[in-house]
């Protein structure tokens, strides 16, 4: 399974023997180097970044380290080893062959699900374009670059088994997903989450955190897929969506080790005299918890609706799975499996149990907040060790979405419903207000010199591949 890097688009597909595919590509390619250049990172494309690519799929080989040019990075077509014998394992389908190619009864939604995937890659790089010039230290801003390459890798990803499997209308919709870009009003990402700005950096570490993590859960439900090349390319993209996880647990946890640092040092016991803290210039812990309920609950709305025919539809077809598919005790047909979800009944939040099949949406949701709120615990070790008195928590599931039954409804970060009234009285106080977003771009200068760092943010513990913290990550032209 190694790459083969002497070809015009790196590959373990074996794209030189499918001329008609690879002149296709090809011609797809220099549209997307124009938009790398048009929609990447901003005033960065000189720079010589440590960046990692992939030798080959398997664990020892994918990740190669050496500094690059952005524009000269090998973006690819890499899949993950196939499995011998796969099967469909869940849906009517289970037992069968896993697909090679696209089964013709299922060509509409199997290309829906990956435009949609696919939409999301560019659009984070298109977020997080202008990151750069307010990057807090050499080792973030590369690990900013590292995390834009491989979103724009992931795209190649999808657009690969456009071309590939679907025809004339792949194509079509290969060359859509350069046209749209994200926050535009008249061409927008398909998910209202991928049109939000990404202003700042701890906007960012939230972005990776949460909605980097929608990416592992909706990535790892796309590789249980029976067809084949789908499960595949899926396989080999969760393992570069680790990296962007981290950044963001990481930075979040770097963020409050510093403030804590800094009010211990001052002498500050009240975490909520939050005009102390920021004349110390870092960023105060309950703007932390607003701008975490922010990108929570965005998050969550990528998930969908909490009942779905469409989710049912891809389960029973044996499109899309579950999270961890084959490690769950059912028969993985679930046509007499039930599921509680919630809604609203005499002003408050109640359990009802729904057929799980059309509630698929919800378990994967369920799944990911569980995961999300571990992260969140780990966070608040990072202060119980410093010992300041407060503890950041994921809102309830209900709280600010925009998406589902709960769309339009107010209700509490606690999961009480209340008036709009109460909802204007306190919204400042659970959303990152103008104030809040304008404060902590305040501290947004860039620091480039090797091992030094902004203000509001501690160093890592160790460097990115065993380098040192002052190790040179990007060099500049």
């Amino acid at each position: 399974m190694s790459i083969n890097y002497s070809e015009k688009i790196p590959n373990n597909v074996n794209l030189s023997e499918d001329k008609t595919l690879q002149r296709a590509l090809e011609h797809w390619q220099p549209n997307y180097l124009q938009w790398w250049q048009d929609m990447g990172p901003e005033g960065a494309m000189a720079h010589d970044v440590y960046l990692r690519t992939a030798i080959n799929v398997t664990p020892d080989g994918w990740a190669h380290f050496g500094h690059v040019k952005m524009p000269d990075y090998r973006w690819g077509i890499f899949l993950a080893q196939p499995e011998e014998s796969r099967k469909v394992n869940f849906g009517e389908n289970k037992g069968m062959a896993a697909w090679q190619d696209v089964p013709g009864e299922h060509r509409a939604n199997l290309r829906r699900i990956i435009v949609t995937q696919g939409d999301t890659e560019p659009a984070s790089v298109e977020q997080q374009r202008h990151l750069g010039l307010t990057a807090p230290s050499q080792y973030d801003l590369r690990n900013l670059f590292q995390v834009n390459v491989e979103e724009g890798r992931h795209l190649w990803a999808m657009v690969y088994l456009l071309h590939k499997y679907f025809g004339r209308d792949g194509r079509e919709e290969a060359e859509a997903l350069l046209q749209r870009n994200s926050g535009d009003q008249d061409n927008p990402r398909i998910l209202e989450a991928f049109n939000e700005e990404t202003p700042d950096w701890l906007a960012f570490y939230m972005f990776t955190y949460f909605t980097d993590r929608d990416g592992k859960f909706q990535l790892a439900a796309l590789s249980e897929s029976g067809f084949d090349p789908l499960s595949r390319t899926c396989r080999f993209m969760l393992t570069e969506e680790a990296h962007h996880m981290f950044v963001g647990e990481s930075g979040v946890a770097r963020v409050l080790a510093r403030t804590c640092e800094v009010m211990k040092q001052n002498g500050i016991e009240d975490p909520n005299d939050v005009e102390r803290v920021r004349k110390l210039g870092v960023i105060d812990l309950p703007t932390l918890q607003r701008y975490l309920n922010f990108h929570f609950s965005v998050t969550i709305d990528l998930f969908g609706a909490d009942q779905s025919s469409n989710a049912a539809t891809f389960y029973s077809a044996g499109l899309k799975g579950r999270y961890e598919e084959t490690k769950r005790d059912d028969d993985h047909l679930l046509k007499n499996n039930t599921y509680r979800i919630l809604e609203v009944k005499d002003g408050a939040l109640v359990e009802k149990e729904v057929p799980m099949l059309n509630s698929l949406n919800e378990v994967l949701r369920d799944d990911y907040i569980r995961d999300s709120i571990a992260g969140v615990s780990r966070w608040n070790r990072v202060m119980e060790k410093a010992g300041i008195n407060f503890r950041l928590q994921a809102p309830h599931k209900a709280f600010n979405r925009h998406i589902g039954s709960f769309a339009g409804i107010r209700v509490s970060p606690e999961g009480r419903i209340i008036s709009d009234a109460e909802w204007e009285a306190n919204v400042r106080n659970w959303l990152p207000s103008e104030e809040d977003r304008a404060y902590v771009a305040s501290l947004m200068g860039r620091v480039i010199e090797p091992g030094k760092f902004a203000n509001w943010i501690a160093p890592p513990p160790v460097g990115i591949n065993r380098q040192p913290i002052d190790f040179e990550y990007v060099r500049f032209s």
